[in-house]
């Protein structure tokens, strides 16, 4: 079995009126070489003709965003032209490379009228060979994003990589597998992870016992890499954000936005920022 090392809770840290928990980096874990940092916005309800999400324009370089739908919706629009509005179940993939601006919103729909929000952000590294590549954004809503049925009572949506023979709905630049698992209470699923892999766990809703630890809602699983097998059982109705890759193994350097290997391209990175090489923003 995987062993596990420790299980760390996401911080309470508010943005504004957003619910919002920091899963990572933490005091006590850095990263999950090359998972780097989650957010975990809501779950909250959103009263009519109200402000929405409050990511307005901002740039990154280095490194890839994938954001989770859970309810509520979001529009992204970036210095490439990228537009879209994607509603619950949908995720977004953005590969920031050698930079852009974008922003992260609500619609007018859902200011409008308000509801229930819950969005996860995870961000990735790109290793040094492809932390220049040119920028890109595709946006999927629920039904373009495969679902495998892994066992009774448990259903994976596939974003990243391959599971069963079944490929998932994201084309990636790097080895990097993603699924989001839903589990109905009483359910188990066995895994198995190469142990030159990391993994990366985090408990959206719910409770599950994996191998000899138990996790509930807003709890980070980190494990060490001695082991390959996982036996997941779902204490109750649950939702599990699931990764494993390889670590780069590099130098990182990351300064707000910008996620690089050394200081001296983050300082590029905001002096091309500042001169315009991430694009404009007309809006």
């Amino acid at each position: 079995m995987r062993k596990i090392k420790s299980l760390h809770k996401a911080r309470y840290t508010p943005i504004a009126d957003l619910v919002t928990y920091n899963a990572l980096p933490t005091a006590s874990l850095p990263q999950i070489d090359p998972f780097l940092f989650l957010n975990h916005h809501g779950p909250q309800v959103y009263k009519p003709n109200n402000n929405g999400l409050p990511f307005g324009p901002h740039p990154h370089r280095g490194m890839e965003t994938v954001t989770f739908i859970i309810e509520g919706d979001i529009m992204h629009q970036d210095s490439t032209g990228s537009e879209s509005v994607i509603e619950a179940g949908g995720v977004q993939w953005m590969t920031a490379g050698s930079g852009l601006i974008h922003a992260e919103v609500s619609s007018s729909q859902f200011k409008k009228t308000g509801g229930p929000l819950e969005i996860l952000q995870l961000w990735l590294n790109l290793p040094a060979k492809f932390k220049m590549t040119k920028p890109r954004y595709e946006g999927l809503q629920a039904d373009n994003i495969p679902k495998v049925q892994l066992a009774e009572g448990v259903e994976a949506q596939l974003i990243a990589g391959t599971f069963q023979n079944e490929k998932a709905a994201f084309e990636t630049l790097t080895d990097v597998h993603l699924s989001t698992i839903f589990m109905q209470q009483g359910s188990s699923l066995s895994l198995k992870v190469a142990n030159k892999r990391n993994i990366f766990f985090y408990m959206i809703r719910g409770e599950v016992q994996v191998n000899d630890a138990k996790a509930s809602m807003l709890h980070l699983v980190e494990f060490i890499n001695e082991g390959e097998d996982l036996l997941i059982q779902a204490m109750q109705d649950s939702i599990v954000l699931f990764g494993h890759a390889v670590p780069f193994n590099e130098p990182l350097v990351a300064h707000g936005p910008f996620v690089m290997n050394t200081m001296e391209e983050i300082h590029q990175a905001y002096a091309d920022y500042q001169a315009g090489k991430f694009g404009s923003w007309h809006r």
